[in-house]
């Protein structure tokens, strides 16, 4: 079947997941006539984003309902989607939002992908909001290249009533071309709609100032790095199109607690941090990093790897980036598939070597995944940081076609005791 679906035409592909949309949205009674949806898309920071306009909606009293990559929250009820891709089948999602519509859901957010939009595996879905994170190099196997990735993204933006787009990002002037309705602005260093000022960072979370319309509100929250400041004011670009209060928005930001997966302390008793996160794309993995330089007051390791079946091409650009950035790189296993994976991390490598990296004294390659994160661990003392990327939230890993039990916090927490 795997190769079937390889070998079948793209055009035909779409045109199938088309017919099911169609399909399963009058099947489910067509639940999208009675919601308001918003659709959030990106490379990086899609389900961070997602889940604070669910929690900032909710903390306002809204009637609101939520499908990501790591959950999917309807009425009282929280599912574990278990999604190895964002935006799930077209017949599960209609029937999520029937679901929604069942519990008198009004608001549901919705995380997009390329692929669902490329593939139309959310066609009829009337986005009210399109919410944009970044644009920056990934999933070029599929779109080939980065103008065929921008268009695919852009698609979000072509019939919504409101479009909120990151100024800071190199996609903006771009997709504001194509971008429909009424336009919010935000960004950390740049005049827009929204801005954010006087970024602070300390051991329990980020302090800053965002400005709407000429008034300050200062927020507190747990999440760190430039890039989930940026997910924050997305968000409260939502918040600002909905009506929600500053008040509101800032009681909500303080009460949101940080994603599965996502920049995810694990606390220990070793003096130094474990921090998990989903980054896999040169620019998430440069970002997380940029934090992780300004947040620890000793030596950074990071364990990473990439997964088979994808954009080879970055793979020497996150080793690079690794290089250049951490004290140590360990690099591991992360759904290696059907590749060998020496392969891949001798890939990974020689970008490693070009950032200044020495093998067996600054880098090491450990494809056992677990050994690799137990290595890292045991190298760490008092004060130093160890950042594992790749697989966050995620319970399985892809090898040799099977899917595997696995997840980084619980090898964190083994590698630990």
């Amino acid at each position: 079947m795997r190769q079937l679906k390889k070998l079948m035409p793209q055009n035909i592909r779409n045109t199938y997941h088309l017919a099911r949309a169609f399909g399963a949205s009058h099947f489910y009674g067509r639940p999208v006539r009675k919601l308001k949806i918003i659709g959030i898309t990106g490379t990086d920071g899609k389900t961070t984003t997602t889940n604070l306009i669910y929690h900032l909606l909710k903390t306002a009293g809204l009637k609101v309902g939520m499908i990501s990559t790591v959950n999917a929250v309807i009425g009282n009820k929280t599912l574990d989607t278990g999604f190895h891709v964002t935006t799930p089948d077209p017949r599960d999602i209609q029937k999520y939002l029937s679901q929604m519509v069942a519990t008198g859901t009004e608001y549901a957010v919705l995380e997009v992908t390329s692929h669902a939009l490329d593939q139309n595996r959310v066609w009829g879905i009337p986005f009210m909001i399109g919410v944009l994170t970044n644009i920056t190099r990934e999933h070029l196997d599929y779109h080939k290249t980065y103008s065929n990735y921008l268009k695919a993204k852009s698609k979000l933006f072509k019939s919504v009533l409101y479009s909120i787009l990151n100024k800071d990002d190199q996609s903006f002037q771009e997709v504001r071309k194509l971008a429909s309705g009424k336009i919010t602005t935000y960004s950390l260093n740049k005049e827009s709609d929204i801005e954010a000022k006087d970024i602070e960072y300390g051991p329990e979370g980020s302090e800053f100032t965002y400005v709407y319309q000429d008034k300050s509100n200062k927020v507190e929250t747990e999440l760190i790095g430039d890039f989930n400041i940026s997910n924050i004011l997305a968000a409260i670009s939502v918040c600002k199109v909905l009506n929600v209060s500053d008040d509101l928005i800032v009681q909500g930001l303080k009460t949101f607690r940080s994603v599965p997966g996502r920049m995810e302390r694990v606390s220990n008793r070793g003096g130094f941090e474990v921090i998990i996160d989903f980054a896999h794309t040169p620019n998430a993995v440069e970002k997380a990093l940029q934090t992780m330089r300004k947040i620890s007051k000793g030596k950074v390791y990071v364990v990473f790897g990439a997964a088979s079946e994808r954009d080879t091409g970055k793979r020497p650009l996150m080793g690079k980036i690794a290089a250049k950035l951490a004290d140590y790189v360990i690099l591991t296993n992360e759904d290696p598939r059907w590749e060998d994976p020496n392969k891949i991390l001798t890939d990974i490598a020689k970008g490693v070597v070009m950032g200044g990296g020495t093998l067996n004294k600054t880098f090491w390659m450990i494809e056992d995944r677990a050994q690799a994160i137990k290595f890292a661990i045991s190298k760490a003392k008092a004060k130093d940081l160890v950042l594992i990327l790749g697989k966050g939230h995620e319970k399985s890993m892809s090898i040799q076609g099977k899917e595997l039990e696995w997840n980084d916090k619980d090898a964190v927490l083994k590698a630990l005791k």
